[in-house]
C-alpha cells in the first residue's frame, strides 16, 4: 500500500482523535496535557499488545489550540490588551511545550522499536552463525572421512523423510559458539571506543572486539611507559609519541577533545584562554565507574567535578601575564573514566591570523614556533579544520605539510559537518589535493542545546553527540552512508586515534628501546665511577644525617653543664654590677661645657670616710638591692636558653643539615619550642628561689676572698675597654695633639677658668661642636680610667681584705652577692630548664624530622644538597631506565603470546572443527 492510501485511510482516525483531545482540553482545563499522554500511552498500548501492527498504527496529531485560537482572541478583546497578550502568550507556550512532550514520546517509543529490533537482529544473526558453522562441519567430514555405503543410504532415508535437517544444529551433536566471552569483551571496550554499553548498540563482531581488547591493553602499557619515560628526562630520543592537536582558534579543537572525554572541561571564552600546552593523559578504567582527574604536578587528586577542572585550567592559563600570552611550561592533566580510550593527547594554543589590540605584535610567530616543537616526529598530528573554512586555508593543514609534507602521520578531522551541504562535505572529506595517508574524518563533536520543560535525550555529553552525529549522517546515507566511503563521526575517530597511537607507538618501541640501553649504559658508568655504586635513598641520607647530628648533640651535653651556666650567668651579672658602680659610685658623662660643681662625697674619698657613714651605707644597701631585684630568675632563663640556641645552631653549621633550609628550619624550631615551653616556669622557680637574698645577703670570708680576687679582673678588663675607646677617639680625630687642646679647652671650661657663652652645641672656643663633643667624651673615659685605676689600687690594700670593711669595698661586695646569686640559679635552671631540654630535644627531632615526614617531604629534604640530588638523579634514572626495560620487554612477550594465541586459535578451530565431525 502506497504511502498516500494509508495517510488516505488513517485521515479520519486522526481528525476523531483529534477532535476527542480537543473535547478533553475543553472539559479538563488544567488536565490537557496529561490527557494527551494518556491518549499517547493508550496507542502505544494497543501496538504492543497486538491490536494493531506497528505499520498500522494511529498517528497521532500533536495538542493543538489553533481551532480555538480565534474565539479566546475575540473574548479577549473585551479585556485590557496587555492581559489578552500575556494570556495568549502562556497558551502558546502550553502549545509548545505539548509539542516537545509528544516528540519525546514518540522519540522513546522509536528507541525501543529499534532496540527490539537489533535483539531481534542478533539472535537471527547467531542461529545463521550457528547453522552455518553446522554445514560447514559436515561438508569438512564428508570430503575428509570416507562414509561406509549402508551409513550413506541410512542418511539418504533420512535426508528424504526429512528428519535429519535440525539435527546438526538442533540436535546438539555440532559445533555451538557461545556468545557469552564476546559479549564480555564488547561491554568492557565498547565504552571506551564510544558505543552504548549494549551488546545491540556495538557494531562489532566477536573478532574485533578481541583486537580492540588486545589493543587497548597494549596502549596501556605504552603510555605508562610513555609516563616512566617522561619522568627520566626531556631527552626526545626518550620519548614515546603522542598526538598533538592544532588548529586554529574557533576550529573547534575544545569541542573534539570534549566529545573524546565526554565532559567538558577545557577553558571557554572569548578570548585566548589556551595560553599553555595541556598534556592530556586519558586512562581507561573498566573495573570502576568513577570518572575523575588529577594534576600530578600540583597534588590535585581524584577531581570528580569537571567543572573544578576547568576552573583550574583556566587559572593555570591566565597566569600567564598578558605580555607573554603564551608559554611553552605544560600542564600535565590525567583523567581516568570508563568511558575513556587509553590515549596521550597535547592541546596546543590555536593559530590566529590577527593579533589583538592588547596581545604582543610576536604572539603569531611565539604560537607558530610553539606548535612546531610539539609536532615534530614521531607524534602524531591531529589537524583540526573547520567545514565551513576551505582546506586550502587551513593554518593546521599548512603547518602540518612543513613537518611531514607526505602526510604520513596526520589526521584530518573536518568538524561543524553540519553547517556545510552534505554533498560539499562529502567532498570535504574525499579531499585529493591535500591527501592524508590516514585520512580525514567528519565529526559533528557540538552536542545540540535543549530548552525547555522536557529535556531529551541523555544527560551524558558524549551520548548525545552520538545520538546527534548518527542522526544527521544517517539522514544523509548517499554522503556518509558505509558505502560512500568516508569516515565519520566521534566512535571513528576515538578508533582510528587508538590504532593510529598503537602503531606508531609500536613503530617507535625499537629505537626508543635501543636509546635507552644507551641511557643505561651511561648512568650505570657515572654511577660506578663516581659514586662507586654505593647505594642512597632520600631515607637513608635523612636517617643518617639525623643520626650524625644526635651524636654531635650528645657531645655537647656531655660538655655543657652546671659550671658552663654558672660562667655564662657571673659573666652577665658583672655586667650589670659594672652598671651599679657606674651609676652609683663612678663620674657621670659630661654633657655640657658648663662649670662642674663639687661633690661633696666623692669615690676618691671613701678610703678616708667614716666607718658608719650613713651616705655610704645606703649607697651600697641600694646597689645590692638593685641588683637582686633585678630580675635575676628571667634574666638566668634568657641567657642559658640564648647560650642552647646559639650551640644547636653552631651544631647544624658543623652537620650535613647546614645545605638544608627545610632540616635546619624543623630543628631550631624544634629547640625554640622546647626552651619556650620550659621558659616562664623556669624564671619563675629561679625568682622565688633568690627571693631571701633581696632582703639581706650575708657573705662568708671564703666568698669574699674568691669575689676579692675575680673583681680585680673584672675591674682590669673595664679599664682596657676603657683605655681602648680613648684610643679610638684619638684615631677618629687623627691627631693626639689636637685631641688634648679639645680636652684641655673642656677642663678650664669645667674649672671654670674659661667661660663659655650658650651650651656650646654650635662650637667654642675655635673648636667645632662635634670636636667638642669628641673632647667631652675623652674626658670622661680618662677620669674613668683614673677612678678604675684607683679602685683596682684600693681592692688590693689591706682595706679590702675582711668582709668588716665591705662599705669601703662595694666592687668586692657586689662581685660576691653576684656570685652567690648565679650559683642558686644555676641550681633549679640545671633541673627546670637544662635536664629537660637534654631529654626532649631528641624525641623533638625524630618527631619533626623523622616517621612523621611525608615522602615529598624527605625527597626535598635530600634534594636541597647539590651533590646529594645529584647522587639521587643518578640512581633513580638507573631504577627508572630499568623498569622501562623491564616493561618493554613483558610488552614484547606479551605480543608474541597474542600473535602466538591468534596462530594457535584458528589451527584449533581447523583441528577442533575435524574432531567434532570425526565421529561421523
Amino acid at each position: 500500500m502506497s504511502s498516500r492510501i494509508l495517510a488516505a485511510g488513517l485521515r479520519p482516525a486522526t481528525r476523531r482523535a483529534s477532535v476527542s483531545v480537543s473535547r478533553q482540553l475543553h472539559r479538563f482545563p488544567n488536565g490537557g496535557l496529561l490527557q494527551a499522554d494518556s491518549s499517547v500511552r493508550a496507542t502505544r498500548k494497543r501496538m504492543w499488545f497486538g491490536g494493531n501492527s506497528f505499520h498500522n498504527a494511529v498517528i497521532v496529531r500533536n495538542a493543538s489550540f489553533a481551532r480555538f485560537l480565534p474565539k479566546l482572541v475575540v473574548k479577549f478583546a473585551r479585556i485590557p490588551a496587555m492581559f489578552g497578550g500575556l494570556a495568549i502568550g502562556a497558551f502558546a507556550w502550553v502549545q509548545y511545550q505539548a509539542n516537545q512532550a509528544s516528540t519525546y514520546a514518540i522519540e522513546l517509543f522509536n528507541t525501543t522499536k529499534d532496540t527490539v529490533t537489533s535483539t531481534a537482529t542478533s539472535l537471527f544473526d547467531t542461529a545463521k552463525d550457528v547453522a552455518a558453522q553446522t554445514r560447514q562441519g559436515w561438508e569438512n567430514t564428508k570430503e575428509q572421512v570416507e562414509t561406509p555405503e549402508w551409513l550413506k543410504r541410512m542418511l539418504r532415508i533420512h535426508e528424504d523423510i526429512g528428519t535429519g535437517g535440525n539435527g546438526g544444529a538442533g540436535g546438539g551433536g555440532g559445533p555451538k559458539q557461545s556468545r557469552t566471552g564476546t559479549g564480555a569483551a564488547a561491554a568492557a571496550s565498547a565504552a571506551a571506543y564510544g558505543y552504548e554499553k549494549t551488546s545491540e548498540n556495538d557494531s562489532r563482531d566477536s573478532g574485533e572486539v578481541a583486537r580492540d581488547d588486545q589493543m587497548m591493553v597494549l596502549t596501556k602499557k605504552m603510555i605508562e611507559i610513555r609516563s616512566i619515560l617522561q619522568k627520566v628526562g626531556q631527552s626526545s630520543s626518550l620519548a614515546l609519541p603522542s598526538i598533538v592537536v592544532i588548529g586554529s582558534q574557533s576550529s573547534g579543537k575544545s569541542s573534539v577533545l570534549e566529545a573524546i572525554v565526554g565532559h567538558e572541561f577545557l577553558p571557554k571564552g572569548s578570548n585566548m584562554v589556551t595560553r599553555r600546552p595541556i598534556e592530556l593523559t586519558l586512562v581507561n578504567t573498566p573495573a570502576s565507574e568513577d570518572e575523575y582527574g588529577e594534576f600530578p604536578d600540583l597534588g590535585l587528586r581524584r577531581i570528580s567535578d569537571f567543572s573544578s577542572i576547568q576552573r583550574t585550567l583556566t587559572e593555570l592559563n591566565m597566569a600567564v601575564s598578558d605580555a607573554d600570552c603564551v608559554s611553552d611550561d605544560p600542564i600535565h592533566l590525567t583523567i581516568y573514566s570508563p568511558n575513556v580510550p587509553d590515549l596521550s593527547l597535547i592541546d596546543l594554543p590555536g593559530y590566529i591570523q590577527v593579533v589583538g589590540q592588547n596581545q604582543p605584535l610576536e604572539l603569531k610567530q611565539k604560537i607558530s614556533e610553539l606548535c612546531d616543537k610539539y609536532i615534530q616526529p614521531p607524534n602524531v598530528i591531529l589537524a583540526i579544520s573547520a567545514a565551513d573554512v576551505d582546506l586550502a586555508n587551513s593554518t593546521a593543514l599548512r603547518a602540518s605539510r612543513r613537518v611531514d609534507p607526505r602526510g604520513e602521520r596526520t589526521i584530518g578531522v573536518v568538524t561543524k559537518m553540519d553547517l556545510v551541504d552534505p554533498t560539499r562535505g562529502a567532498a570535504i572529506l574525499n579531499d585529493k589535493q591535500y591527501p592524508l595517508r590516514l585520512g580525514y574524518v567528519g565529526v559533528v563533536s557540538k552536542a545540540p542545546s535543549s530548552q525547555g520543560l522536557f529535556k531529551m535525550g541523555p544527560a551524558n555529553l558524549m551520548s548525545a553527540i552520538a545520538k546527534h552525529e548518527n542522526s544527521f549522517f544517517s539522514s544523509h546515507p548517499l554522503e556518509f552512508g558505509p558505502d560512500a566511503g568516508v569516515n565519520v563521526g566521534t566512535v571513528t575517530l576515538r578508533k582510528k586515534l587508538m590504532h593510529v597511537l598503537e602503531q606508531t607507538m609500536s613503530s617507535s618501541l625499537q629505537s626508543t628501546s635501543d636509546a635507552i640501553r644507551q641511557e643505561l649504559e651511561e648512568a650505570t658508568y657515572e654511577f660506578k665511577v663516581q659514586y662507586n655504586d654505593r647505594p642512597l635513598s632520600a631515607e637513608s641520607y635523612l636517617a643518617e644525617s639525623l643520626d650524625a647530628f644526635k651524636h654531635s648533640f650528645k657531645k655537647f651535653t656531655e660538655e655543657f653543664g652546671r659550671p658552663q651556666m654558672r660562667e655564662l650567668l657571673k659573666s652577665e651579672l658583672d655586667q650589670k654590677v659594672l652598671d651599679l658602680l657606674a651609676a652609683k659610685y663612678w663620674n657621670k658623662p659630661i654633657t655640657d661645657l658648663a662649670q662642674a660643681q663639687v661633690e661633696p662625697n666623692h669615690i676618691s674619698d671613701l678610703p678616708k670616710a667614716d666607718a658608719s657613714s650613713l651616705y655610704w651605707h645606703r649607697q651600697l644597701d641600694a646597689s645590692a638591692s638593685a641588683l637582686t631585684k633585678l630580675g635575676v630568675g628571667r634574666l638566668a632563663t634568657t641567657v642559658v636558653s640564648s647560650s642552647l640556641q646559639d650551640h644547636v645552631d653552631q651544631l647544624l653549621k658543623n652537620s650535613n643539615f647546614a645545605t638544608h633550609p627545610f632540616a635546619r628550619q624543623a630543628i631550631l624550631e624544634a629547640a625554640s619550642t622546647i626552651l619556650n615551653e620550659r621558659f616562664y616556669s623556669t624564671s619563675d622557680q629561679v625568682e622565688n628561689c633568690i627571693k631571701p637574698f633581696k632582703f639581706e645577703i650575708d657573705i662568708e670570708e671564703r666568698e669574699w676572698a674568691q669575689g676579692r680576687q675575680h673583681v680585680g679582673n673584672v675591674l682590669k678588663k673595664e679599664l682596657q675597654d676603657c683605655e681602648a675607646a680613648l684610643s679610638g677617639l684619638e684615631s677618629s680625630i687623627g691627631s693626639r695633639r689636637k685631641l688634648k687642646e679639645v680636652m684641655n679647652f673642656v677642663d678650664k671650661a669645667r674649672k671654670g677658668d674659661i667661660v663659655v657663652e650658650g651650651d656650646g652645641r654650635s662650637g667654642a672656643g675655635g673648636f667645632s661642636a662635634a670636636l667638642l663633643a669628641k673632647g667631652r667624651e675623652a674626658v670622661f673615659l680618662r677620669d674613668r680610667a683614673d677612678i678604675i685605676k684607683m679602685r683596682l689600687m684600693a681592692v688590693k690594700s689591706k682595706q679590702c681584705a675582711s668582709v668588716k670593711n665591705k662599705y669601703y669595698c662595694p666592687e668586692v661586695f657586689l662581685d660576691s652577692a653576684a656570685s652567690k646569686l648565679a650559683s642558686t640559679a644555676v641550681l633549679f635552671i640545671n633541673v627546670e630548664l637544662l635536664s629537660e631540654f637534654y631529654y626532649n630535644f631528641p624525641r623533638e627531632l625524630d618527631l619533626r624530622l623523622g616517621r612523621h615526614l611525608t615522602e615529598e617531604e624527605v625527597e626535598r629534604f635530600a634534594k636541597e644538597d647539590p651533590k646529594i640530588r645529584r647522587h639521587l638523579e643518578v640512581i633513580r634514572r638507573k631504577e627508572l631506565l630499568e623498569l622501562v626495560l623491564e616493561k618493554m620487554d613483558s610488552l614484547k612477550q606479551l605480543e608474541g603470546r597474542e600473535r602466538e594465541r591468534l596462530t594457535d586459535g584458528r589451527r584449533h578451530d581447523g583441528q577442533r572443527q575435524r574432531g567434532r565431525w570425526g565421529l561421523f
